[in-house]
């Protein structure tokens, strides 16, 4: 499992892989498109940020920061709210709670737990 602190890095790798990201906000930004005026998104050191969250492009990460977020050594497995909850505080992707419903319907702690 990755530790929270190896994200960040891992997060700008990925988008640096994918430049289409960081010119795409960049041109807009410059259009002046209204969906990302007033700081909602912007690029802090070479990271794509989305109202002060670090987006996450699709892929292996988003579930690795589920995971992260969800199976603790010191909270165990946290409901699906809590979850949603934690990730959304500095990650953001379209539909992020769903994509953690979708986590937690496959976690077999957590159905045991839960029923």
């Amino acid at each position: 499992m990755i530790e929270e602190g190896d994200l960040k890095e891992r997060i700008k790798r990925a988008q640096e892989g994918d430049e289409r990201v960081v010119k795409v906000v960049e041109e807009l930004k410059r259009a002046g498109i209204k969906i990302l005026k007033d700081e909602e998104w912007e690029i802090k050191d070479r990271i794509v940020m989305k109202e002060e969250r670090i987006y996450v492009l699709e892929g292996e990460l988003r579930g690795e920061i589920i995971r992260l977020h969800h199976n603790t050594p010191v909270g165990g497995h946290r409901g699906r709210w809590k979850t949603a909850e934690l990730v959304a505080r500095n990650y953001w992707w379209p539909e992020v709670t769903k994509e953690v419903e979708r986590y937690m319907d496959g976690c077999d702690m957590y159905q045991r737990y839960k029923n």
